[in-house]
């Protein structure tokens, strides 16, 4: 509908801004969308998750943080609509196991 439409484009465009604070909330508004539209995010997951997996790869420690728990709290709504991103998540997710920020290492 024009209405999913809308909402996906905000959703791009959040996390794909410049700034880093307009960023984090395209990450939380994901987290939203998650858990009130899972259905919207389910159709539509191979390009979302193209997009949010550079969130997990982020230049900035807070954005990335944010990004990791919000994957966490995601999978156990999106469960096996996440089969055909597993592989970029599985890659992007293991490139922060080595992280010396606390934070990012514990999400």
């Amino acid at each position: 509908t024009a209405e999913e439409t809308e909402q996906l484009n905000e959703l791009y465009k959040l996390l794909t801004a410049k700034e880093f604070q307009t960023r984090l909330k395209g990450v939380v508004l994901l987290l939203d969308y998650c858990r009130s539209s899972s259905e919207l995010i389910s159709t539509n997951i191979v390009q979302i998750f193209d997009v949010f997996v550079l969130r997990l790869r982020d230049c900035n420690k807070k954005v990335k943080q944010k990004a990791l728990e919000v994957l966490a709290l995601m999978m156990s709504v999106l469960g096996d609509s996440l089969h055909p991103v597993l592989v970029p998540l599985v890659g992007a997710v293991a490139d922060n196991l080595n992280s010396k920020q606390v934070g990012i290492y514990a999400a």
